[in-house]
């Protein structure tokens, strides 16, 4: 299921404070420093158009929320949603979330890790590419703060299996927990907005979460 045109975008929105480069960021400066206000950390990997950010940020107004995208259209797009409402608990990091993770982010400083919907990489020779890979998870674990969680979503079956196996190899994570599905109040009662394209399809959704020991 492939990415769709964004709608447009304000372009005097002033996205200073929301939207950095990951390639212009400070060589080994933590990325949690682009908040004014040091608050409990979550990470989103890989936005889309941004709906989880943008309405964590808003719902829980005592966390720091970080979302990291490589494309560069819809890492604007995202800003701008969360640049929009002005939220001062949300930023934007254009960039690979791979490389943030090594680079960028302290052992044991995040509350929480947030991976919904990463490219499958159908292609058999492609797939060394897929996020969810062991040295990913195994960093995601060193960041994550005792009890922090990791949440993965996906739509596709087999990458759910796979990711599930080296997930549960991980000795310093317990799960996976089941993540009932919701009931939406509205059109856009949603995680993500690629998660909302999947059921109005009828397809399912593969959840599960995991905490570090």
């Amino acid at each position: 299921m492939g990415r769709r045109a964004l709608p447009k975008t304000d372009p005097t929105l002033d996205l200073s404070k929301h939207l950095f480069s990951l390639d212009g960021w400070p060589e080994a400066a933590p990325v949690a420093d682009a908040f004014e206000v040091a608050r409990p950390l979550e990470i989103e990997i890989g936005c889309g158009k941004g709906l989880f950010i943008k309405n964590a940020a808003i719902n829980n107004p005592d966390r720091n929320f970080l979302g990291v995208e490589i494309g560069d259209r819809y890492a604007r797009y995202t800003a701008c949603k969360i640049a929009g409402p002005a939220l001062e608990n949300a930023v934007l990091f254009r960039g690979c979330g791979e490389k943030l993770l090594r680079d960028h982010v302290i052992d044991g400083t995040v509350s929480a890790i947030h991976v919904y919907f990463p490219d499958p990489w159908w292609k058999s020779r492609h797939r060394k590419r897929r996020v969810m890979n062991e040295p990913f998870i195994k960093r995601v674990v060193d960041v994550l703060q005792p009890g922090g969680a990791l949440h993965f979503w996906t739509d596709v079956r087999e990458y759910f299996d796979v990711t599930l196996k080296l997930l549960t190899a991980e000795i310093d994570l317990d799960g996976p927990l089941s993540v009932d599905e919701n009931t939406p109040d509205h059109d856009f009662d949603y995680r993500t907005h690629f998660e909302r394209r999947v059921r109005r399809n009828g397809n399912p959704v593969y959840r599960s979460l995991f905490y570090k020991r």
